[in-house]
Protein backbone atom coordinates (compact mmCIF):
# COMPACT_ATOMS: atom_id res chain seq x y z
CA UNK A 1 0.00 0.00 0.00
CA UNK A 2 3.02 2.19 0.73
CA UNK A 3 4.47 2.23 -2.42
CA UNK A 4 1.05 2.88 -4.44
CA UNK A 5 0.37 6.07 -1.91
CA UNK A 6 3.54 7.42 -2.65
CA UNK A 7 3.01 6.87 -6.89
CA UNK A 8 -0.48 8.24 -6.60
CA UNK A 9 0.11 10.96 -3.80
CA UNK A 10 3.11 12.32 -6.34
CA UNK A 11 1.52 12.07 -9.50
CA UNK A 12 -1.77 14.06 -8.19
CA UNK A 13 0.58 16.75 -7.11
CA UNK A 14 2.20 17.45 -10.75
CA UNK A 15 -1.31 17.04 -12.07
CA UNK A 16 -2.24 20.06 -9.06
CA UNK A 17 0.20 21.47 -7.13
CA UNK A 18 -0.32 22.12 -3.52
CA UNK A 19 -1.10 25.96 -2.55
CA UNK A 20 0.82 27.52 0.22
CA UNK A 21 -1.91 29.12 2.03
CA UNK A 22 -4.11 25.94 1.68
CA UNK A 23 -6.42 25.12 5.27
CA UNK A 24 -4.06 22.31 6.48
CA UNK A 25 -0.88 25.03 6.56
CA UNK A 26 -2.97 27.31 7.66
CA UNK A 27 -3.85 25.57 10.82
CA UNK A 28 -0.68 24.55 11.77
CA UNK A 29 0.66 28.14 11.42
CA UNK A 30 -2.25 29.04 13.28
CA UNK A 31 -1.39 26.63 15.82
CA UNK A 32 1.80 27.30 16.06
CA UNK A 33 1.84 30.90 16.26
CA UNK A 34 -1.02 30.63 19.17
CA UNK A 35 1.59 28.16 20.94
CA UNK A 36 4.24 30.52 20.64
CA UNK A 37 2.60 33.50 22.07
CA UNK A 38 0.75 31.63 24.87
CA UNK A 39 3.60 29.40 25.98
CA UNK A 40 6.81 31.24 25.42
CA UNK A 41 7.97 32.83 28.47
CA UNK A 42 11.30 32.16 27.75
CA UNK A 43 11.92 28.46 29.32
CA UNK A 44 12.92 25.33 27.33
CA UNK A 45 10.59 23.53 29.37
CA UNK A 46 7.97 25.12 28.04
CA UNK A 47 8.89 24.83 24.61
CA UNK A 48 8.98 20.99 25.21
CA UNK A 49 5.50 21.23 26.05
CA UNK A 50 4.40 22.86 23.62
CA UNK A 51 6.08 20.65 21.03
CA UNK A 52 4.26 17.74 22.43
CA UNK A 53 1.01 19.34 22.68
CA UNK A 54 0.85 20.08 18.80
CA UNK A 55 3.64 16.82 16.99
CA UNK A 56 1.79 13.73 18.81
CA UNK A 57 -1.46 14.23 18.92
CA UNK A 58 -1.40 15.09 15.09
CA UNK A 59 0.85 12.45 14.81
CA UNK A 60 -1.33 9.52 17.06
CA UNK A 61 -4.42 11.01 15.36
CA UNK A 62 -3.27 10.23 11.64
CA UNK A 63 -2.21 6.93 12.65
CA UNK A 64 -5.43 6.08 15.08
CA UNK A 65 -7.92 7.43 11.57
CA UNK A 66 -5.51 5.46 9.40
CA UNK A 67 -5.72 2.45 11.86
CA UNK A 68 -9.72 2.98 11.74
CA UNK A 69 -10.07 3.71 8.15
CA UNK A 70 -8.19 0.23 7.20
CA UNK A 71 -10.62 -1.67 9.28
CA UNK A 72 -13.66 -1.00 7.39
CA UNK A 73 -12.03 -1.29 3.70
CA UNK A 74 -8.33 -1.21 2.78
CA UNK A 75 -9.13 1.20 -0.04
CA UNK A 76 -9.96 4.23 2.78
CA UNK A 77 -6.89 3.58 4.14
CA UNK A 78 -5.64 3.61 0.96
CA UNK A 79 -7.03 7.27 0.56
CA UNK A 80 -5.90 8.64 3.82
CA UNK A 81 -2.51 7.60 3.22
CA UNK A 82 -2.43 9.54 -0.35
CA UNK A 83 -4.24 12.55 0.99
CA UNK A 84 -1.70 12.80 3.97
CA UNK A 85 0.98 12.79 1.47
CA UNK A 86 -0.56 14.73 -0.90
CA UNK A 87 -0.20 17.57 2.20
CA UNK A 88 3.35 16.69 2.90
CA UNK A 89 5.10 15.38 0.48
CA UNK A 90 5.96 17.11 -3.08
CA UNK A 91 8.85 18.32 -5.57
CA UNK A 92 5.84 21.16 -6.68
CA UNK A 93 6.19 22.58 -3.24
CA UNK A 94 9.49 24.12 -4.12
CA UNK A 95 10.30 23.40 -7.89
CA UNK A 96 8.73 26.26 -9.37
CA UNK A 97 11.20 28.48 -8.24
CA UNK A 98 13.57 26.34 -9.46
CA UNK A 99 12.42 26.03 -12.93
CA UNK A 100 11.68 29.50 -13.10
CA UNK A 101 15.11 30.64 -12.77
CA UNK A 102 16.13 28.46 -15.03
CA UNK A 103 14.09 29.65 -17.68
CA UNK A 104 15.41 33.06 -16.52
CA UNK A 105 18.73 31.74 -17.24
CA UNK A 106 18.31 30.42 -20.57
CA UNK A 107 16.57 33.78 -21.21
CA UNK A 108 19.80 35.17 -20.06
CA UNK A 109 17.51 37.41 -17.92
CA UNK A 110 19.49 37.62 -14.71
CA UNK A 111 17.56 40.53 -12.96
CA UNK A 112 14.53 38.24 -13.22
CA UNK A 113 17.12 35.49 -11.83
CA UNK A 114 17.75 37.46 -9.17
CA UNK A 115 14.76 38.44 -8.06
CA UNK A 116 13.44 34.34 -8.10
CA UNK A 117 16.19 33.81 -5.54
CA UNK A 118 15.95 36.66 -3.53
CA UNK A 119 12.44 35.18 -3.26
CA UNK A 120 12.99 31.80 -2.68
CA UNK A 121 16.03 31.89 -0.05
CA UNK A 122 14.32 35.12 1.41
CA UNK A 123 11.37 32.85 3.17
CA UNK A 124 14.24 31.27 5.33
CA UNK A 125 16.45 33.92 5.09
CA UNK A 126 14.51 37.33 5.32
CA UNK A 127 17.61 39.47 4.96
CA UNK A 128 19.24 37.39 1.57
CA UNK A 129 19.47 39.57 -1.67
CA UNK A 130 20.68 37.97 -4.70
CA UNK A 131 21.21 41.83 -6.69
CA UNK A 132 24.70 41.22 -7.24
CA UNK A 133 25.32 37.58 -7.66
CA UNK A 134 27.17 36.58 -11.61
CA UNK A 135 25.48 33.34 -13.36
CA UNK A 136 27.44 31.09 -12.04
CA UNK A 137 26.75 32.26 -8.17
CA UNK A 138 22.98 32.21 -8.93
CA UNK A 139 23.74 28.53 -10.44
CA UNK A 140 24.71 27.67 -7.25
CA UNK A 141 22.72 28.78 -4.81
CA UNK A 142 19.52 27.41 -7.10
CA UNK A 143 21.05 24.17 -6.78
CA UNK A 144 21.54 24.12 -3.21
CA UNK A 145 18.55 25.14 -2.19
CA UNK A 146 16.64 22.52 -4.94
CA UNK A 147 18.85 19.81 -3.48
CA UNK A 148 18.35 21.01 0.33
CA UNK A 149 14.54 21.16 -0.50
CA UNK A 150 14.56 17.74 -2.16
CA UNK A 151 15.09 16.62 0.61
CA UNK A 152 13.13 18.38 3.18
CA UNK A 153 10.31 18.37 0.82
CA UNK A 154 10.53 14.67 -0.35
CA UNK A 155 13.13 12.55 0.68
CA UNK A 156 12.74 13.11 4.10
CA UNK A 157 8.89 12.98 4.25
CA UNK A 158 9.28 9.58 2.26
CA UNK A 159 11.54 7.82 4.58
CA UNK A 160 10.10 8.28 7.90
CA UNK A 161 6.64 7.77 5.91
CA UNK A 162 8.07 4.20 5.53
CA UNK A 163 9.24 3.63 8.79
CA UNK A 164 6.05 4.70 11.11
CA UNK A 165 2.54 3.08 10.57
CA UNK A 166 0.55 5.09 7.94
CA UNK A 167 0.98 8.29 7.04
CA UNK A 168 1.75 9.36 10.67
CA UNK A 169 5.74 9.09 9.82
CA UNK A 170 5.30 12.33 7.02
CA UNK A 171 3.18 13.95 9.93
CA UNK A 172 6.02 13.62 12.49
CA UNK A 173 8.54 14.86 9.77
CA UNK A 174 7.06 17.62 8.46
CA UNK A 175 5.75 18.73 11.67
CA UNK A 176 9.59 18.64 13.32
CA UNK A 177 10.91 20.68 10.71
CA UNK A 178 8.42 23.12 10.68
CA UNK A 179 8.38 23.64 14.23
CA UNK A 180 12.24 23.97 14.16
CA UNK A 181 12.12 26.58 11.63
CA UNK A 182 9.05 28.37 12.95
CA UNK A 183 10.27 28.47 16.51
CA UNK A 184 13.96 29.27 15.77
CA UNK A 185 15.01 32.78 14.27
CA UNK A 186 17.99 31.52 12.63
CA UNK A 187 17.74 30.70 8.60
CA UNK A 188 18.10 27.14 8.83
CA UNK A 189 16.53 25.32 11.57
CA UNK A 190 19.93 21.88 11.76
CA UNK A 191 22.17 22.37 14.04
CA UNK A 192 25.85 20.42 14.29
CA UNK A 193 24.52 18.21 16.13
CA UNK A 194 22.56 17.55 19.36
CA UNK A 195 24.30 19.48 21.87
CA UNK A 196 24.63 22.78 19.14
CA UNK A 197 20.75 23.12 19.86
CA UNK A 198 21.91 25.21 23.02
CA UNK A 199 22.56 27.90 20.55
CA UNK A 200 18.87 28.59 19.86
CA UNK A 201 16.30 30.68 21.87
CA UNK A 202 15.29 28.86 25.26
CA UNK A 203 11.99 27.99 23.69
CA UNK A 204 12.49 26.86 20.75
CA UNK A 205 15.71 24.50 22.00
CA UNK A 206 13.86 21.36 21.79
CA UNK A 207 12.03 21.61 18.43
CA UNK A 208 15.80 22.40 16.96
CA UNK A 209 17.13 19.54 18.48
CA UNK A 210 14.28 16.62 18.36
CA UNK A 211 14.20 18.20 14.50
CA UNK A 212 17.94 17.36 14.18
CA UNK A 213 17.34 13.59 16.17
CA UNK A 214 14.72 13.01 13.77
CA UNK A 215 16.52 14.34 11.06
CA UNK A 216 19.34 12.53 11.43
CA UNK A 217 18.80 9.28 9.34
CA UNK A 218 17.16 10.42 6.30
CA UNK A 219 19.83 13.23 5.85
CA UNK A 220 21.85 10.54 5.20
CA UNK A 221 19.88 8.29 3.31
CA UNK A 222 19.47 11.09 1.10
CA UNK A 223 23.19 11.42 0.86
CA UNK A 224 23.34 7.87 -0.11
CA UNK A 225 20.93 8.24 -2.83
CA UNK A 226 22.82 10.94 -4.70
CA UNK A 227 26.03 9.10 -4.15
CA UNK A 228 24.63 6.03 -5.44
CA UNK A 229 22.47 7.71 -8.53
CA UNK A 230 25.33 10.28 -9.62
CA UNK A 231 29.46 10.32 -9.61
CA UNK A 232 29.86 7.41 -6.23
CA UNK A 233 33.70 7.97 -5.80
CA UNK A 234 33.69 11.58 -5.70
CA UNK A 235 30.27 11.78 -3.74
CA UNK A 236 31.44 9.43 -0.69
CA UNK A 237 34.89 11.16 -1.06
CA UNK A 238 33.08 14.31 -0.64
CA UNK A 239 31.10 13.27 2.26
CA UNK A 240 33.95 11.81 4.18
CA UNK A 241 35.94 14.21 4.03
CA UNK A 242 34.44 17.55 3.64
CA UNK A 243 30.55 17.21 4.99
CA UNK A 244 31.79 18.29 8.31
CA UNK A 245 33.61 21.73 6.70
CA UNK A 246 30.29 23.01 6.13
CA UNK A 247 28.99 24.96 9.45
CA UNK A 248 26.18 23.19 9.31
CA UNK A 249 27.28 19.71 9.30
CA UNK A 250 23.64 17.97 8.36
CA UNK A 251 23.47 20.50 5.64
CA UNK A 252 27.05 19.70 4.89
CA UNK A 253 26.32 16.37 4.09
CA UNK A 254 24.10 16.39 1.53
CA UNK A 255 25.15 19.44 -0.20
CA UNK A 256 28.81 17.41 -0.18
CA UNK A 257 27.59 14.74 -1.18
CA UNK A 258 25.13 16.17 -3.86
CA UNK A 259 28.29 17.90 -5.21
CA UNK A 260 30.71 14.86 -5.31
CA UNK A 261 27.44 13.33 -7.51
CA UNK A 262 27.17 16.16 -10.01
CA UNK A 263 31.32 17.23 -10.15
CA UNK A 264 30.16 21.01 -9.39
CA UNK A 265 31.67 23.31 -6.29
CA UNK A 266 29.12 24.28 -3.59
CA UNK A 267 29.15 26.03 -0.81
CA UNK A 268 31.04 29.25 -0.65
CA UNK A 269 33.29 30.68 2.07
CA UNK A 270 30.38 31.79 4.10
CA UNK A 271 29.20 28.40 4.32
CA UNK A 272 32.12 26.47 5.89
CA UNK A 273 34.06 26.62 9.10
CA UNK A 274 36.22 29.52 9.66
CA UNK A 275 35.51 30.64 6.36
CA UNK A 276 37.29 28.08 4.21
CA UNK A 277 36.40 25.76 1.72
CA UNK A 278 39.30 23.69 1.84
CA UNK A 279 41.84 22.06 3.96
CA UNK A 280 45.20 24.12 3.89
CA UNK A 281 47.06 22.08 1.91
CA UNK A 282 44.70 21.41 -0.92
CA UNK A 283 43.02 23.92 -3.48
CA UNK A 284 39.01 24.14 -2.65
CA UNK A 285 38.51 23.52 -6.71
CA UNK A 286 39.92 20.08 -6.61
CA UNK A 287 37.62 19.03 -3.90
CA UNK A 288 34.24 21.18 -4.84
CA UNK A 289 34.43 20.24 -8.76
CA UNK A 290 33.85 22.64 -11.38
CA UNK A 291 31.95 25.86 -11.08
CA UNK A 292 27.67 25.83 -11.21
CA UNK A 293 26.65 26.75 -14.39
CA UNK A 294 23.09 26.33 -16.18
CA UNK A 295 23.85 22.99 -17.45
CA UNK A 296 24.77 21.52 -13.79
CA UNK A 297 21.28 22.74 -12.57
CA UNK A 298 19.70 20.97 -15.10
CA UNK A 299 22.32 17.72 -14.02
CA UNK A 300 20.76 18.50 -10.43
CA UNK A 301 17.21 17.79 -11.64
CA UNK A 302 18.09 14.66 -12.76
CA UNK A 303 20.13 13.92 -9.95
CA UNK A 304 17.34 14.18 -7.18
CA UNK A 305 14.72 12.15 -10.06
CA UNK A 306 17.23 9.38 -10.16
CA UNK A 307 17.55 9.45 -6.81
CA UNK A 308 13.60 9.40 -6.37
CA UNK A 309 13.40 6.16 -8.96
CA UNK A 310 16.25 4.57 -6.54
CA UNK A 311 14.18 4.68 -3.29
CA UNK A 312 10.96 4.14 -4.97
CA UNK A 313 12.49 0.69 -6.75
CA UNK A 314 13.85 -0.16 -3.29
CA UNK A 315 10.44 0.37 -1.85
CA UNK A 316 8.69 -1.68 -4.37
CA UNK A 317 10.66 -4.46 -4.23
CA UNK A 318 10.56 -4.79 -0.51
CA UNK A 319 6.67 -4.46 -0.56
CA UNK A 320 6.66 -7.22 -3.22
CA UNK A 321 9.01 -9.51 -0.59
CA UNK A 322 6.70 -8.84 1.99
CA UNK A 323 3.59 -10.20 -0.04
CA UNK A 324 5.35 -13.03 -1.48
CA UNK A 325 6.62 -14.28 1.92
Amino acid sequence: MGFLSLIIALLIEQVRPLQNNNLAYSTVRAAARALDRNFNAGESQLGILAWLLIVVPLTLGTWAVFFLLVRLHVFLGLGWDVLVLYLTLGFRQFSHYYTDIQLAVANNDLAEARRLLTQWRGRGNPGFSAADLNLSEISRLAIEEALLASHRHVFGVFFWFVLLPGPSGAVLYRLADYLARAWNDTADARPDGPDEASAAEPFGRFARRAFWIIDWLPVRLTAVGFAVVGNFEDAVFAWRNHATQWRDASRGIILASGSGALGVRLGDAHSFQGGQTAGADTPAESIQGIEASPAAMRSAVGLVWRSLVLWLVLLFLLSAAGLLG
